[in-house]
């Protein structure tokens, strides 16, 4: 999963999702590759401000995070506090 943190609202919200959501990724077995840190734009117009990537075992795995109890209590509080994109990709 790859998530791009477009704009950050309500900053107290947001860092209360960011302490809350790492636990509900680790249950299900996903693992953080990227959470944050300097960006630097190599080619295009894309300049996020923030890059989030998660791993997960398979998009089983993935589905099953996103559509769970713990994360479905949390994932309001990221929608009223920050404007995001995410995306899944399965690979190698």
């Amino acid at each position: 999963m790859i998530v791009e943190a477009k704009e950050v609202m309500d900053k107290e919200g947001y860092g209360e999702y960011i302490r809350k959501v790492p636990g509900t990724i680790a249950r299900f077995g996903g693992k953080y590759l990227v959470r944050g840190g300097p960006i630097k734009v190599a080619a295009g117009d894309w300049d996020p401000q923030r890059i989030i990537i998660v791993q997960f075992d398979s998009m089983d795995k993935f589905t099953a995070w996103w559509d769970s109890p713990e994360y479905r209590a949390i994932a309001p509080i990221r929608e009223r506090s920050a404007r995001t994109n995410a995306v899944v990709v399965e690979g190698i």
